[in-house]
């Protein structure tokens, strides 16, 4: 790579949260490597794309800045490990270390996709869940873990499934296989717990299930305070910005919708489409040229709800937290993308949601109290009710008109009294207050109240 001033490690270095434009690097033996996509950006750290070079694609990571040769050496020794256990794996082409940065280039698997993208292609099928359990039995069999074992590094090529990402692979230590196979199966939908014994059988090594569950349930509610942590501070996914008058968090990806909103909120609000003009809250919808949003305005009534409401987080941080929340088990919300509550130093003031449009019809519209459900629905309200009341999350406000039915998908709005119990006495009195609650939107002597009141988890 050169090392004058047009070197584009210099831009890179300074570069912000933002995904540069895919860079061009001369390499010092007069070669280049023209990136043409970029897939990940880590500020100060590295980049990893789609490159070409020497006429062929090539998948490309540049590591700079400090720690830039232990990062890519520990790379270079992890695809040797998994290459070496027999593991497919990406073979590397060429390592080109200069001026501090070092450019790692391996194999690139054209048309290759994820694990998570094949899951979300096929819903039912398991065959990519059992073929990627059984390279994770192998990878354990041959004393190896991987620390970064998301479904994003669990590529499918043709009918072969390959591990990448060789910076997490390394030798196992007592114990930390079960750990390991934990936080591969956290990552799966509640609903795939039940087909576990089939996923172990693909696993091929023997493990207590018991220590597995546990281990699992570990594993999720790590992954969960790590990715409610995340939605809170500036980083790759979201946008924060902290100052004594505000503070606003976003989706980064939508930089150029949401940030010009978030700059006057109120005029946003103002030309939006009025949905709700109530005392603590106004809610409109919003038109920007891509998909509609929704804003909402959590409003202060008085001197005195005000100072009620000043030290401590506003309703909007509350629903922010709960819809990403929801999203993480896999419970159909609006999605959460902007959050800003007015501050005067360690004080809240007003305070802003924006999440997308649901256009569904709400449940007090789409049954009728005289039938059953359609089996559809009938499925959907009974699958909802059981992750719910597993992962003990109650609404708080369990309206018919607060769950909406849209594309075979039942989606809870509203989640301002929306709360995740820790303890199970607290949890029980909770789901009784919103299994009563949501039963009284019929009569009670209803064929649809008899038919939810046998269904519905008790406590």
């Amino acid at each position: 790579m050169t090392a004058a001033s047009d070197d584009p490690l210099a831009a890179l270095r300074g570069a912000g949260w933002n995904a540069p434009a895919p860079p061009s690097l001369t390499l010092v033996d007069g070669g280049r490597v023209d990136f043409r996509a970029v897939l990940r950006w880590l500020p100060g750290r590295r980049l990893s794309g789609v490159a070409e070079w020497q006429g062929r694609p090539v998948f490309a990571k540049l590591f700079f800045g400090a720690g830039a040769a232990r990062y890519a050496q520990r790379e270079q020794a992890g695809l040797a490990a998994l290459s070496a256990a027999g593991l497919p794996t990406p073979g590397v082409l060429t390592v080109v270390e200069q001026h501090g940065a070092v450019l790692l280039l391996s194999e690139y698997l054209d048309g290759a996709i994820t694990l998570e993208q094949a899951l979300e292609a096929t819903h039912e099928n398991t065959r990519h869940l059992v073929e990627s359990l059984a390279l994770l039995g192998r990878l354990h069999g041959a004393g190896l873990v991987h620390d970064d074992l998301h479904l994003g590094n669990f590529l499918f090529h043709g009918e072969t499934p390959w591990l990448i990402d060789g910076d997490g692979v390394h030798a196992a230590s007592p114990g930390q296989c079960v750990d390991n196979l934990a936080l591969f199966l956290s990552q799966l939908p509640l609903a795939d717990d039940a087909q576990r014994a089939a996923l172990l059988a693909a696993y091929a090594r023997p493990v207590d299930p018991e220590l597995l569950d546990a281990a699992v349930t570990a594993s999720r509610q790590r992954r969960l305070r790590r990715f409610l942590g995340k939605t809170l501070r500036n980083c790759t996914q979201f946008a924060v910005d902290r100052t004594a008058r505000r503070f606003s968090t976003y989706l980064r990806a939508a930089d150029d919708v949401l940030a010009p909103l978030l700059t006057n909120p109120d005029a946003a609000l103002a030309a939006g489409r009025l949905l709700k003009d109530g005392g603590t809250c106004t809610v409109a919808a919003l038109e920007t040229g891509r998909a509609p949003l929704v804003i909402k305005r959590y409003n202060l009534k008085h001197w005195r709800h005000a100072l009620s409401r000043a030290w401590r987080p506003s309703r909007a941080w509350h629903s922010w937290l709960a819809a990403h929340r929801l999203a993480f088990y896999g419970i159909a919300t609006p999605p959460p993308l902007a959050m800003l509550e007015e501050r005067f130093g360690p004080l809240r003031g007003r305070a802003f949601l924006l999440t997308g449009w649901c256009p569904g019809d709400n449940l007090l519209h789409v049954l009728d109290a005289a039938q059953e459900p359609p089996p559809p629905l009938a499925t959907a309200i009974e699958s909802l009710f059981a992750v719910l009341h597993r992962v003990r999350i109650t609404h708080g406000d369990l309206k018919a008109t607060n769950l909406l039915w849209h594309a075979g998908r039942l989606f809870l709005i509203d989640l301002d009294a929306t709360v995740e119990h820790r303890n199970a006495a607290a949890f029980r009195r909770a789901w009784r207050r919103d299994r009563a609650r949501f039963l009284r939107n019929w009569p009670a002597d209803s064929t649809l109240h008899r038919w939810l009141d046998e269904r519905l988890p008790g406590v």
